[in-house]
């Protein structure tokens, strides 16, 4: 489980809201050096939205956001964030008219004075985040022509042109196929070895298995359990929170989670 106190940044009993419906309610979660922090859950369980709340995108109708140094993300300017916390959310813009290379380049903006100046690393930087993502071939194309999987791996490499000490991933997989789900966990993995708090969402259960060293699982708007992936990615746990019966047996590559097969029901057929 996430130490509090060596935590790079932490939720305390944080209440999200759309409008005057509360989605995710009284949740504290710690996102600690060097360590991956899976949110997992049913759809609609808020995994999403307490993501965002940790970047104060969404700031908290109740609780706080804070950083190590105590700084509250709310407090906080756009500039200030981006140079702590890296984002990758579900959509993005559709950019016309701009290379891979300006657009993973967007991520460099707060280490930039003004007139895009004061950023001697910036080239370098940038060129580095398109090779770790695999999209250094493509540097000089434009964005809109790319295929969804493509662009995914265009904003990964932004999130990590920022530099931060923190990076929230929601649903990084999306849009990819075998290979490039694989690559983008071992970056995932790398970006923790290397000290960074991560904070990621994943659909897929036996990539959280995988990846991550503490799971955070959410029903309803709740955190319902936080703890290693063999702690909180139980049988009972899971059939319980997904409302369907599931498998969970320990693998060499963390562990199998299967649901258990349906029973089939008959099609109801029209009268001629």
């Amino acid at each position: 489980m996430n130490r509090i106190g060596s935590s790079a940044l932490r939720a305390d009993d944080v209440t999200l809201a759309y409008g005057r419906e509360a989605i995710v309610h009284a949740a504290s979660i710690a996102l600690a050096p060097g360590r991956v922090t899976a949110l997992v859950g049913p759809n609609g369980s808020g995994k999403s939205t307490l993501l965002r709340g940790l970047t104060a995108l969404h700031r908290p109708s109740a609780g706080r956001v804070l950083f190590a140094d105590g700084a509250d993300a709310s407090g906080l300017a756009e500039r200030e964030l981006a140079r702590r916390i890296a984002l990758l959310a579900q959509s993005h813009p559709d950019p016309s008219g701009v290379s891979v290379r300006e657009v993973v380049a967007y991520g460099r903006f707060a280490h930039r004075g003004r007139f895009r100046s004061g950023d001697p690393r910036g080239a370098e930087v940038i060129e580095r985040a398109m090779a770790a993502t695999g999209i250094d071939a493509l540097a000089d194309q434009p964005v809109a022509q790319l295929s969804g999987g493509q662009r995914q791996r265009v904003w990964l490499a932004t999130c990590l042109a920022q530099e931060t000490g923190i990076v929230l991933l929601d649903e990084p997989t999306t849009f990819l196929d075998v290979r490039y789900q694989r690559e983008i966990l071992e970056i995932v993995r790398d970006l923790a070895d290397d000290g960074v708090a991560v904070g990621i969402v994943l659909h897929d259960l036996e990539q959280a298995a995988e990846v991550a060293d503490d799971v955070v699982l959410l029903v309803h708007g709740r955190i319902v359990a936080t703890g290693s992936p063999a702690d909180v990615l139980t049988a009972e746990r899971l059939s319980a929170a997904y409302e369907v019966p599931i498998d969970v047996e320990p693998d060499p590559s963390g562990l199998r989670i299967r649901p258990q097969r349906l029973r089939r029901r008959p099609l109801v057929s029209r009268a001629a």
